[in-house]
């Protein structure tokens, strides 16, 4: 069966509300206005489904057709943990976008966090990546301005009062005072700085921004160069 279908998505109505977020492994992402989605963490909930699966997949024969049938539902069991992961991901991202004119994250290496062997189960059970991916895309189709920030920007440890930085910050540090009397929530006071640190690029020019592609135009956040054609 083929179907061509010729459908335009309609902008959503512009808004003056803004959001920054902090992703995280506790909640998924906690939001500038002092709300954390909670991460549900499918693949910890269901690890003993896949382990069982691929147990009795190994006690098959090779090339039999018990084999083929546990290779399967080893395959079944891994699609269901990634459709609950990614209709769970769609739920937060589209209120989001809906709610905000402006939606500001961070530009994470998630290649390079999974390779803390602590946290790489984790970190990728909270699948970061495809979050922004839906994103990014979202706001293009509704006509929001999604704002990436440099990812070496000191979102945790700085002061959104003060704007003093605090020399370290340990992962299992989730509230902290500063200098100045303020008690922070790590997670909150680091999606507030990321909203500031957004606002601002996006209000100073793409200069201030980290080089990656805009989710609106789909070219480079730097200025781009003409090219030079050669002799």
């Amino acid at each position: 069966m083929s179907l061509l279908c010729d459908d335009a998505i309609t902008p959503a109505p512009a808004t003056n509300a803004e959001a920054g977020t902090d992703a995280g492994i506790t909640s998924l992402v906690a939001l500038s206005t002092g709300e954390k989605v909670t991460n549900p963490k499918h693949e910890r909930k269901d690890r003993a489904r896949p382990a069982k699966a691929q147990q009795q997949l190994s006690r098959k024969a090779k090339g039999s057709a018990n084999r083929d049938k546990a290779r399967r539902k080893v395959a079944g069991v891994h699609a269901r943990i990634a459709d609950r992961r990614r209709d769970f991901l769609h739920k937060p991202s589209t209120r989001l976008v809906r709610e905000n004119q402006t939606v500001v994250i961070e530009d994470l290496t998630v290649r390079n966090l999974v390779l803390n062997g602590k946290l790489a189960r984790a970190i990728s059970d909270a699948s970061w990546t495809e979050l922004r991916k839906v994103l990014e895309y979202k706001c293009a189709w509704y006509g929001r301005e999604l704002v990436v920030i440099d990812r070496w920007f000191p979102s945790s440890k700085l002061c959104g009062d003060r704007g003093t930085v605090a020399a370290r910050m340990p992962l299992n540090v989730r509230t902290w005072t500063c200098g100045c009397g303020t008690v922070h929530d790590r997670d909150i006071n680091a999606s507030r700085n990321i909203l500031a640190a957004g606002l601002a690029a996006s209000a100073c020019g793409a200069g201030v921004r980290p080089q990656r592609e805009s989710s609106r135009t789909g070219q480079s956040a730097t200025k781009q160069e003409p090219q030079r054609r050669e002799p």
